[in-house]
């Protein structure tokens, strides 16, 4: 018998802004927040994390995140 039941979805948000400062997590402007997606895994948040990152490597400022939604959504699997 074989197993044809879909992966789980493990939801991430890629997102990113420019920073106020290199020493703190707070954005300049949340209006101008880039919200590349939502992806069903981590290996597909991480490529496009990679591609907005290299895009913007010039601007120190410029920063990225892969946030882990499917643990917001159920604290309990981690």
């Amino acid at each position: 018998m074989t197993d044809t039941s879909e992966p789980k979805q493990l939801l991430h948000l890629v997102f990113g802004g420019e920073l106020k400062t290199l020493d703190d997590l707070q954005f300049r402007d949340l209006d101008s927040l880039d919200i590349v997606g939502i992806y069903p895994d981590y290996a597909s948040a991480l490529v496009a994390w990679k591609s907005k990152a290299q895009q913007t490597v010039d601007n120190a400022h410029m920063r990225y995140f892969i946030v882990h939604m499917h643990r917001l959504l159920d604290p309990r699997k981690g």
